[in-house]
């Protein structure tokens, strides 16, 4: 053999060790692995997304129906307060966010000047709705991905103002994974691929997590675990531990959200087992020690503060903020305990204080006031719905069929709503002191509190209304 044929076959021995070698490797590589490989090597998006086994995302049912809370009459003339009669200039997606979560998309009103839950899910969902409010200098809310719609947010104009806060309401609305989304080269997507994205995009590490904790849970349960774009491996544990990581007091409205989030996990973990054992117990221990601060932490009057996590201190050397923060803790402490169990309440009383404060509270605002401040109130038009165990948008239809509206007594009404739209709203952005996050794990653990019986037990997740 001459040297040429030598070395031609010695090259090819090479080159036959390294396709093996790497034929081998290749096949030793998990799907996930061999996903990413080919995204490098080719530069384009390899994402499979977990498998959406609904059509309806879950609906995770209140456990009373007290009307001692709040009575027919007092939840009529809260809801009347917080109904969305937006101007149609300008719509902050914010407040349309939280109008529909708690009005749910299939929302009607007599009075044609408020929007129905359909217009709502519209400016969300539809470019061409959306540009009748911005007009064409605002930049679009959705963003075509080649993993799906993304929704814009942050503080610029005509955004969201939180990561997945637009799905988390739309998930809570009732809105069908089949939902048409028409973004402005997408005139053909859904709601599927906007949770998609969501699922791509998620960071566990990224400042706000309890939309994504909220949006996940309604639709991914019972999967426990999938895989985000950046082919790191999530799971419900690491999502309900993200929620109890550092100091109360961080995380949107004064950590209310958070609180908020992790009992909708622990409710959905109650019937699908999304979490471990051991993090169910640290949940449970974390909402012990909430309500524990709730028992000693609730004024006179019978609010609680925004400053609610510095326990005894908020109470004896209360701090100067402006007053609307304590509707924001009171009208969110509510609503989480509505979908509590009882071992996670205080004192009944306290919650009836915090009620008829809320109730005083929203009720003697103006329709001006109450939309400078619409995000917060919202909230509570939602939280005192829950307690009656039932829906806004049920009890609304309800009222209205035993009392009609007439356009000439809201007249004044009409005028607050026109002044108010030309005022900067306040909307919950986050303090300085809520960027800054230390990142520590609650690791106390508690004995099981003894759970009253008085209540009839009610299914805790249901299938949505169909």
């Amino acid at each position: 053999m001459n040297k040429k044929s030598s070395k031609l076959t010695g090259f090819l021995a090479v080159q036959l060790v390294t396709c093996a070698a790497f034929g081998a490797g290749w096949v030793a590589l998990s799907p996930d692995q061999a996903e990413q490989f080919t995204e490098i090597v080719t530069g384009e998006v390899k994402f499979s997304p977990p498998k959406i086994e609904r059509q309806k995302p879950l609906v995770i049912k209140p456990l009373y129906d007290d009307p001692e809370v709040v009575s027919d009459e007092e939840l009529a003339a809260v809801l009347i307060q917080v109904q969305p009669q937006f101007s149609p200039d300008n719509l902050r997606p914010n407040h349309v966010e939280h109008a529909l979560r708690t009005w749910h998309v299939d929302a009607e009103f007599q009075d044609p000047s408020i929007m129905s839950g359909t217009d709502m899910r519209d400016l969300l969902l539809d470019h061409g709705r959306f540009l009748l409010s911005w007009g064409p200098d605002v930049a679009p809310l959705l963003e075509d991905r080649p993993t799906g719609v993304y929704v814009r947010w942050g503080h610029d104009r005509g955004a969201s103002v939180h990561h997945d806060h637009t799905l988390a309401c739309l998930s809570e609305a009732g809105v069908p994974l089949d939902q048409p989304v028409r973004s402005p080269g997408r005139p053909n997507g859904t709601l599927k691929q906007m949770i998609e994205q969501a699922i791509y995009d998620f960071d566990l590490d990224e400042r706000e997590t309890e939309w994504s904790a909220m949006g996940f849970g309604l639709w991914i349960a019972p999967q426990k675990e999938w895989v985000n774009g950046h082919h790191r491996k999530l799971n419900f544990d690491m999502i309900a531990r993200r929620q109890m990581r550092g100091h109360k007091t961080y995380g949107v409205c004064g950590g209310t959200h958070r609180v908020y989030s992790l009992m909708s996990l622990v409710r959905l973990d109650d019937e699908f087992d999304i979490l471990s054992d051991e993090v169910h117990e640290e949940a449970m221990t974390y909402l012990r020690s909430v309500r524990d601060i709730l028992l000693v932490t609730q004024f006179e009057d019978g609010h609680w503060p925004y400053n609610w996590p510095d326990g005894e201190a908020a109470l004896n050397t209360p701090e100067d903020y402006d007053s609307y923060k304590d509707v924001i803790a009171t009208g969110h402490h509510l609503e989480w305990l509505a979908i509590a169990p009882k071992e996670l309440h205080p004192p009944h009383e306290q919650i009836l204080k915090a009620a008829d404060w809320i109730i005083k509270n929203t009720t003697s605002k103006t329709k001006k006031e109450i939309l400078s401040n619409y995000t917060f109130y919202s909230h509570v038009g939602n939280a005192l719905a829950l307690w009656r165990n039932t829906r806004a948008p049920a009890f609304w239809k309800k009222w209205e069929a035993k009392h009609p509206f007439k356009a000439e007594t809201d007249e004044v009404a009409a005028n607050d709503t026109a002044e108010a739209a030309t005022d900067e709203a306040v909307t919950d952005t986050p303090s300085k002191e809520e960027v800054t996050e230390e990142v520590e794990t609650v690791t106390g653990k508690a004995a099981p509190a003894e759970a009253e019986t008085d209540v009839e037990p009610k299914p805790l997740i249901v299938p949505p209304e169909l």
